[in-house]
């Protein structure tokens, strides 16, 4: 999956990812799945969700967490509510 969210904008989406999940950065990429390869739960994905919004002063409805499975998603997710400000 190709994005045009910059690469400031993937780091910083990367790092608030890794936070909420206790994972350092080397151990997600953007393919791996966070309930299946890191173990996150619901409550993890709307820690996600709310930290993203508050970083990039956005709003992302909670029906996108299905599409919010691993990095690519989530770059995805946040480039739309960016793109639709």
């Amino acid at each position: 999956m190709t994005t045009s969210i910059d690469a400031d904008r993937q780091a910083r989406i990367k790092e608030i990812v890794c936070d909420v999940l206790e994972l350092e950065e080397d151990e997600v990429t953007g393919s791996s799945l966070f309930k299946e390869d890191h173990g996150a739960d619901s409550l993890r994905a709307i820690e996600i969700l709310a930290g993203l919004e508050k970083e990039f002063k956005v709003t992302i409805d909670q029906s996108e967490l299905e599409r919010m499975v691993n990095l690519d998603g989530v770059y995805a997710v946040v480039e739309e509510a960016i793109n639709a400000k």
